[in-house]
């Protein structure tokens, strides 16, 4: 998944897209301790989407935190 699609995605499409990318995660370690997984990059690609995505959402908080500081408005 590149950058841009999930630029595009809303926080919520996001949060609900990172859960469903770890519980593929963990059938794709399980098949690949059972020696059946016979493409192990995915194990990497679907790391890295999970990466990305929770980059997006870092950085979404960090805008949304900045623009609160800038208006004034403190935690």
């Amino acid at each position: 998944m590149k950058i841009r699609e999930i630029r595009e995605m809303s926080t919520d499409e996001i949060i609900k897209r990172i859960q469903e990318e770890e519980l593929n995660l963990v059938d794709l370690r399980f098949s690949h301790q059972l020696k059946q997984l016979t493409n192990t990059a995915k194990l990497k690609l679907v790391r890295k989407d999970i990466a990305r995505m929770k980059t997006v959402l870092s950085e979404r908080q960090k805008d949304a935190k900045t623009l609160l500081n800038k208006n004034g408005v403190t935690e």
